[in-house]
This record gives C-alpha cells, structure tokens and sequence, in this order.
C-alpha cells in the first residue's frame, strides 16, 4: 500500500507559497528547488497523473490524502491507516481486589521509630 504524499488544491498550493514569500518567519520553507518547480508544476502534475495510472492496481493502490487542511489531512491518514489493521478489544477486565485482611492483633510500630528521608518536595 502505498500513500500519495499530499493532495493540495491548485489554489490551496498557491496560497502556500504565496504566504511563504510574504511572511519573512516562513520563507525559509521555500528551497532553491521549490521555488524552480514552480515553472515545471504542469509538467510535475502530469507526470504524477501518469505514475497513478500506471501504478495504481487492485494489488498496491494509491491512496490520496487530501491536504487542504492539515490537521484534518494527518487525522484523515492515521484513521486510514488504523482501519486497514485487524482490530480485536483486548481490554482486559478489572481486578477484583480481595478484601483486606483484619488481624485486630496487630500493631504496626510507632512511625517515630523510622528514619524517614527528606521531603523535598
């Protein structure tokens, strides 16, 4: 199984860079490289398109993720993942806690006979 890394709107992916290269704290995110690829995005989309269509069979799918919204893009992906695994409850059940014993004889000694650390905290 294999997962596509991300599936950006054309206008979410825009959005991105454009707020990289106004925002001086988020301009280090854009690479030498992602700045050249962004005169090769048609060429990089076609070549992803005709990768799926030819990789993506019954045996090994490609599955999509999409990543217009992060936080919903990584918790749509961990689901995913997690569903594909055989799950069975193996939630154990309690302990029953049998009663304390009542030994009325018993003195347990003074505690002023200890030598306790000290409590620091």
């Amino acid at each position: 199984m294999a997962i596509s890394k991300h599936a950006l709107s054309d206008e979410e992916q825009e959005r991105r860079f454009q707020k990289r290269m106004d925002d001086p704290t988020r301009s280090w995110k854009l690479s030498p490289m992602d700045v050249q690829s962004r005169s090769r995005w048609i060429e990089y989309s076609k070549a992803k398109d005709t990768m799926f269509a030819r990789t993506d069979i019954k045996q090994a799918r490609w599955y999509v993720v999409k990543a217009d919204v992060k936080k919903c893009a990584r918790l749509n992906c961990i689901t995913h993942l997690l569903n594909l695994i055989p799950y069975q409850d193996l939630t154990p059940t309690p302990p029953k806690l049998p009663p304390r014993p009542n030994d009325g004889a018993y003195l347990r000694p003074p505690l002023e006979n200890q030598t306790f650390i000290l409590e620091v905290w």
